[in-house]
């Protein structure tokens, strides 16, 4: 079991930008993610790593957001760009049992997850 933490979140102005970070306790899986979920919807995928550098992104964070591991440090990164108040959330690292291309986005193929960290995004 990977233990994750997050950091970094806190409260922006529309426009800015805002990096997470994600601490893992061991480089010991194929795949890491970010997910956020907002007051009264459902949890949803925004970004995710695996192990050979492979990227994915919805569609949301496209052009806006950027994930990246240091190694390392064992800490995963969302850089966050041209934040927009529909990103207020919080936001969860996420550890997949299987590879990014088998994970996708279905959170029971995600077994360990951080406690989340909050992003306000003020307009």
């Amino acid at each position: 079991m990977v233990q994750l933490a997050e950091s970094g979140g806190g409260v922006v102005q529309s426009g800015g930008s805002l990096t997470l970070s994600c601490k893992e306790s061991e480089d010991a899986t194929d795949c890491l993610a970010w997910f956020r979920q907002a007051p009264g919807k459902e949890r949803e995928g925004v970004a995710r790593l695996d192990i050979m550098g492979g990227t994915w992104f919805a569609d949301s964070a496209k052009g806006r957001f950027t994930i990246a591991q240091d190694k390392g440090k064992n800490t995963l990164h969302l850089q966050m760009t041209t934040l927009k108040s529909e990103d207020t959330a919080t936001y969860y690292c996420a550890a997949a049992k299987a590879g990014c291309g088998r994970a996708g986005w279905t959170l029971r193929n995600y077994i360990d997850w951080g406690q989340g960290t909050q992003v306000t995004v003020s307009s």
